[in-house]
């Protein structure tokens, strides 16, 4: 029996996921919503289905069993709690929310309801990240490296808002920082030293950093930094490194290269992580088994409370350290 099901927010990842659903039988795109009425209705001539420009009149007149939420940061108010109440599955764009109280309100909402959520970390999805889990496990680890370091996004002017995007640690490299969590462990404590220079924005109205350096605390111990900039008009580099005091584990993309004393291996997978994430929410929908969705919300809440302490400590100068709810 196909899954009905809805979208909130019809932008880049939307359409992505689109994709993704196009190729699995059992997925039945139906409703399309966005402010922007003319992307709402070209999604829906590709499935058949009707376009909105209010979630709230999407939910009151349709049955579906789940909805996308690809929305920006800032833009969350209330669609997950609204979808939650009426029984439908949950799959949220990270990073879920701009700040953490209305994430765990919705993650409260959820719980409650007891529906299926699965937020969209692809990275873990990879099978190269799956191998590089694989050969990590019971390793200690002594710390990590990791990158988010690249250009501008073009066309999306909140995303030069500190208010609305929350810069490059909260709306981009949340990946490396759930990459690490994911391999390596929770993170307890943070500082980051921020850059902060108008110019190199290319746009009157931003107020982001244009570069971060994080350290960072493990619980079980490892130390750690990641680093990112939106300044680059080069190549950059996206991706996270874990050494242990045998092995050396570098994951980007699909691709993973392990390295020892005498041994190098580079390990490619040919996936697509977007499908794959799909796949496993739409089998939990229909099973009930939730064992393949590798971040769900709780978890995808944790992740937002690294990246906004880090955010934090940019700011203030000060270290941040997360409570073991947050971290």
């Amino acid at each position: 029996m196909p899954i009905r099901i809805g979208f909130v927010g019809i932008g880049w990842i939307a359409g992505t996921h689109m994709d993704a659903l196009s190729q699995l039988e059992d997925a039945q795109p139906v409703a399309f919503c966005d402010l922007d009425s003319e992307r709402a209705e070209r999604a829906a001539a590709r499935f058949g289905g009707r376009a909105y420009t209010d979630w709230r009149t999407m939910l009151d007149t349709e049955s579906l069993d789940a909805l996308y939420v690809c929305l920006p940061p800032h833009a969350h108010d209330g669609v997950e709690i609204a979808a939650a109440e009426r029984g439908i599955h949950l799959f949220v764009e990270k990073p879920v929310a701009r700040n953490l109280d209305y994430a765990r309100r919705v993650e409260e909402a959820i719980q409650k309801a007891g529906i299926i959520c699965s937020v969209g970390y692809h990275f873990r999805y990879y099978g190269a990240t799956e191998r590089a889990k694989e050969r990590l496990q019971g390793l200690p680890v002594l710390m990590v490296k990791g990158a988010w370091d690249g250009g501008m996004p073009t066309g999306t002017l909140w995303w030069r808002k500190h208010a609305l995007s929350g810069g490059q640690l909260v709306e981009q490299t949340t990946h490396i920082f759930d990459l690490a969590r994911y391999l390596v462990g929770e993170i307890v404590e943070v500082f980051t030293y921020s850059h902060y220079n108008p110019a190199l924005l290319h746009h009157p109205e931003g107020d982001i950093a244009v570069a971060d350096v994080v350290c960072l605390k493990f619980e079980n111990g490892a130390v750690g930094v990641i680093t990112d900039t939106n300044g680059l008009h080069a190549p950059g580099e996206v991706g996270l490194k874990v050494y242990t005091p045998e092995r050396i584990v570098e994951v980007a993309w699909g691709r993973m290269v392990e390295t020892e004393a005498n041994r190098k291996e580079e390990y490619f997978s040919r996936d697509n992580p977007y499908l794959r994430e799909s796949e496993a929410f739409l089998t939990a929908i229909r099973t009930g088994d939730r064992s393949l969705i590798r971040s769900d919300y709780g978890d995808a809440v944790r992740t937002l409370a690294v990246t906004l302490a880090a955010d934090e400590s940019g700011r203030s100068g000060r270290v941040s350290s997360l409570s073991s709810r947050e971290g």
